[in-house]
């Protein structure tokens, strides 16, 4: 089956594409099929991975899968939230928004955070009964990097029982571990119809 990925963050497809291998689905993202990104107009991460899914299966007419996700900071008010790959602006880049994180916290260190994912599966751009996976990824932010893999926050969220943060983590570990690893785990199995 052939299913859009709502995205064109090379780093979701990539975690994403291992993750459904399972099912033998030909992941493509929107951008290679030429779909322009959907407005992220929702007030939580399932609101924008639906509306995000049904603009992909409308320009498309394929199912999609959409994902929203990102880092959640309490000490923040929840920031930043569903604006995580714009927190520092609309076309900030990763080192931006981690400049902007540890700013806000005001260079302090070990604060509590967890990253959210929420995964869904539409059928069509009409269908009323999408699959929904959502999962959290508890940790802490540190004030200085550490590693060089992963995106988006990954050098600054420390993985407190391991000792290290996600960006030092092999991809088959933190595919295991991560928020989108277990939303996709969740998915594999609604897809599946497993009971």
């Amino acid at each position: 089956m052939r299913v859009v990925l709502a995205s064109n963050n090379a780093g979701k497809l990539g975690e994403l594409r291992p993750l459904l291998e399972p099912l033998n689905l030909s992941l493509v993202s929107q951008g290679a099929l030429g779909i322009d990104a959907a407005p992220e107009e929702g007030l939580t991460f399932v609101e924008n991975a639906i509306a995000k899914a049904r603009h992909v299966c409308r320009a498309a007419r394929l199912p999609a899968i959409a994902d929203d996700s990102g880092l959640v900071v309490p000490q923040l008010g929840g920031q930043p939230g569903i604006r995580s790959a714009r927190f520092a602006g609309e076309n900030a880049t990763d080192a931006q928004n981690n400049a902007k994180l540890v700013a806000d916290l005001k260079g302090e260190d070990s604060v509590p955070a967890h990253f959210y994912c929420a995964l869904v599966f539409l059928r069509d751009a009409t269908d009323p009964a999408p699959l929904v996976a959502t999962a959290r990824w508890p940790g802490r932010i540190l004030s200085h990097p550490r590693g060089s893999r992963g995106f988006g926050y990954d050098p600054h969220f420390l993985i407190e029982s391991l000792g290290q943060t996600a960006a030092e983590l092999d991809a088959e570990t933190k595919n295991r571990l991560s928020h989108r690893g277990q939303a996709t785990a969740q998915l594999v199995s609604l897809l599946r119809g497993d009971p």
